[in-house]
């Protein structure tokens, strides 16, 4: 029917769409409660939440890639009907919404799209869905729907024509989710929904549409359905925030806010940080001062050290050998490690005596050498201004891995650093209250002796929170390694969050090492060690790790209980490219079991990573409990880029539908791969724009 009406269209009146493509009440690019074809601009991270007829819906989806998007829901169902009467129910969902194919001339973009195919299957559907541009403020969609979406107006599924399987859907077996119900997939009767968008003004969109959900579950104990016509009006009040009125299901009204935004657009501009120096030619004036020995100078590390203090790197090194400067630094300030390789190199340009023609500039990572950049002095000279310097300086840079041991300045070591700040620990989706949170003050301390070596411990005080009221009892089958999480927040205030001894080492060219002792984490202590093969310019990486821990009591300060247990993974990395990172851990975990966990993250090259991860092992469904694996989200927000100055600090968070025992990992700090892979030629290479600021 779509097709045919935009075949006897005019070409004249097809044109580029100004309609914005809407969040749907279950958060994915739709309607009202019908989904459309087209997606939201690619990186977006938006949240919903929607309500009507007692059901509240929020929905945090991500647009993982120009065609796909994931979304994760979590649902208040009130007069939910069980066999023991109307009750209020807690869902967690996930949706998957692919366009498969681009509107282009007389051909709609067509999308499909899976509901709920990981929870507990009550919106479990499936469903294709083509839409059409007609002018440039009109669009119609169109589409067929599975499951949820074939329940209203429901025939025989055009698939049976393929096989005979296709006429039935299994039936929706009540159970602890977390299972991939694919044998229901496009199974069952299949019904038609559709609508319209018209983009009445800049800020103003409305919406009618034809729904094929009959809300079998849901009426009519939560509400009386009478039409499946609903109408919407969606108004932007701001860039990214959107309020929607709907009238649905010819009986209820509802509401929606929106609110999105894309980490490829901070919102503060890049340049607030100071500018850097300029070059100094050594033709220059002020070059001709230079004594003949640097190293005679007085004070010349001093200097040196001063300096890039003011921009924000700390000196770790520095050694003169006959025209050549090598200087080993840490970067404390910038999220891009190339933007302090590149201040560090005019700092250079300034403070260097005359004959000095190369700058070999190694970034240190917990005092091991990761990188070896060799700068000609002559490169920095001729391409600051000019028009194409990133690509030519970075062509000219040469890259390698340094072998040996790091040459820190006298005075670089003992170092002690202290930091006292804020921190808000949120828990979700409890049943009993699905929103709780601790906000309070966090001391934390760093003492290195040495190159490699650390020391270091934090405290926390709870000021205000709820955390602690909990009254939730862990029925895990599984040792209760995580599941009694509620009784370290009821216990533990103040807190000792970590104390550990660390230490970092390189012993070889690629590879890195770490041993680490002490209270690892609030839940465990004990002694973690690692390994990590890492070759430059090489997008795998291999690791290892074991561990050797006993849990800590609940208050989390000194003491242990009597569980103590070996755990330990082999680690594969790989940089997939386009921003895409995947990590593959194998081993034993906290409660003994053996299996997997597979993560895939999308980075951004502004610091921030958003990514999802599953861990499978060998503890059956039923024995792992609700939920059936381990699953969840991780969003990680560099403070960067809400200020747009310079800052390594970022805020991440792990979002579980549920916290159980099984798949559970120790969450110890200073990992290698995280220290080590921004400091790599790939890493710097994507980062080299800042090279110059």
């Amino acid at each position: 029917m779509l097709a045919a009406t935009c075949a006897l269209l005019p070409a004249s009146t097809l044109a580029e769409s100004e309609i914005a493509t809407s969040y749907n009440s279950y958060g994915y690019p739709g309607l009202i409660d019908m989904p459309v074809a087209t997606s939201r601009p690619d990186g977006e991270l938006a949240f919903t939440a929607s309500s009507f007829a007692g059901q509240t819906r929020s929905t945090l989806t991500f647009q993982i890639t120009p065609r796909l998007s994931g979304s994760f829901r979590y649902t208040e169902l009130k007069d939910y009907p069980t066999a023991t009467g109307l009750v209020t129910n807690y869902d967690r969902s996930f949706s998957l919404h692919y366009r498969l194919i681009d509107e282009s001339g007389l051909r709609p973009a067509v999308a499909v799209g899976l509901n709920d195919f990981l929870g507990t299957g009550i919106y479990s559907s499936e469903y294709v869905v083509a839409s059409k541009t007609l002018t440039p403020r009109l669009r119609f969609s169109l589409g067929m729907g599975w499951g949820r979406l074939g329940t209203s107006g429901g025939f025989k599924n055009p698939l049976s024509v393929f096989s005979s399987k296709f006429e039935t859907r299994p039936a929706r077996a009540a159970g602890q989710g977390g299972t991939v119900r694919s044998a229901s997939w496009f199974r069952g009767d299949a019904a038609l929904f559709g609508g319209v968008e018209w983009q009445a003004t800049d800020r103003l969109k409305l919406t009618a549409e034809y729904s094929s959900d009959a809300y079998p579950i849901e009426s009519p104990s939560a509400f009386s359905r009478h039409s499946q016509v609903n109408f919407g009006a969606s108004y932007m009040l701001r860039p990214g925030i959107d309020l929607s009125f709907r009238y649905l299901y010819g009986s209820e009204f509802g509401v929606q806010l929106t609110a999105a935004l894309n980490p490829k657009h901070p919102p503060a501009p890049s340049g607030i940080e100071p500018a850097p120096l300029p070059v100094l030619a050594r033709t220059s004036a002020a070059a001709l001062s230079w004594p003949a020995s640097a190293t005679e100078q007085q004070g010349f590390r001093a200097r040196v050290a001063e300096t890039l203090s003011d921009q924000g790197i700390r000196l770790h090194g520095i050694d003169l050998s006959g025209d050549t400067a090598r200087v080993e630094i840490e970067n404390t300030s910038y999220p891009q490690e190339a933007q302090a390789v590149g201040r560090t190199a005019r700092v250079l340009s300034r403070l260097m005596p005359a004959h000095i023609g190369t700058f070999v500039i190694v970034p240190i990572a917990s005092g091991m050498p990761v990188s070896e950049l060799t700068i000609r002095r002559s490169d920095m000279e001729t391409l600051e201004h000019d028009l194409d310097a990133s690509w030519k300086s970075f062509a000219r840079t040469r890259i390698a891995s340094p072998a040996g041991a790091t040459m820190p300045m006298p005075g670089r070591y003992p170092r002690f650093d202290w930091r006292l700040k804020p921190y808000l620990t949120p828990s979700l989706f409890d049943p009993d209250n699905p929103i709780r949170a601790d906000f309070g003050a966090e001391l934390t301390a760093t003492f290195e002796p040495g190159p490699g070596w650390e020391i270091s411990g934090g405290v926390r005080k709870r000021l205000v929170g709820n955390l602690d009221d909990s009254m939730r009892i862990s029925n895990s089958l599984l040792p209760h390694v995580r599941s009694d999480f509620n009784l370290y927040d009821k216990s533990g205030d103040p807190a000792i969050t970590h104390l550990t001894a660390a230490r970092y080492f390189k012993p070889g060219r690629d590879v890195y090492g770490r041993v680490t002792v002490g209270y690892l984490e609030r839940m465990y202590g004990g002694i973690s060690a690692e390994l990590l093969w890492m070759p430059d310019n090489s997008p795998f990486a291999l690791g290892v790790e074991a561990n050797y821990v006993k849990q800590r009591d609940f208050d989390q300060m000194l003491g242990f209980q009597s569980y103590d247990v070996a755990t330990g993974h082999v680690s594969a990395y790989w940089d997939v490219g386009n921003g895409f990172h995947a990590q593959l851990d194998a081993g034993r975990y906290l409660a003994g079991d053996w299996g997997a966990t597979l993560a895939v993250d999308r980075e951004f090259n502004n610091g921030w990573k958003i990514g999802a991860f599953a861990t499978l092992t060998d503890v059956p469904f039923s024995t792992f409990g609700e939920g059936s694996f381990d699953k969840g989200l991780r969003i990680s927000v560099p403070i960067s880029w809400l200020t747009g100055e310079p800052n390594k600090t970022a805020y991440s968070t792990t979002i579980r539908p549920l916290l159980r025992d099984g798949g559970a990992r120790l969450d110890v700090g200073g990992r290698l791969y995280e220290q080590v892979r921004p400091l790599r030629e790939p890493e710097l290479q994507d980062g080299w724009g800042k090279f110059w600021r």
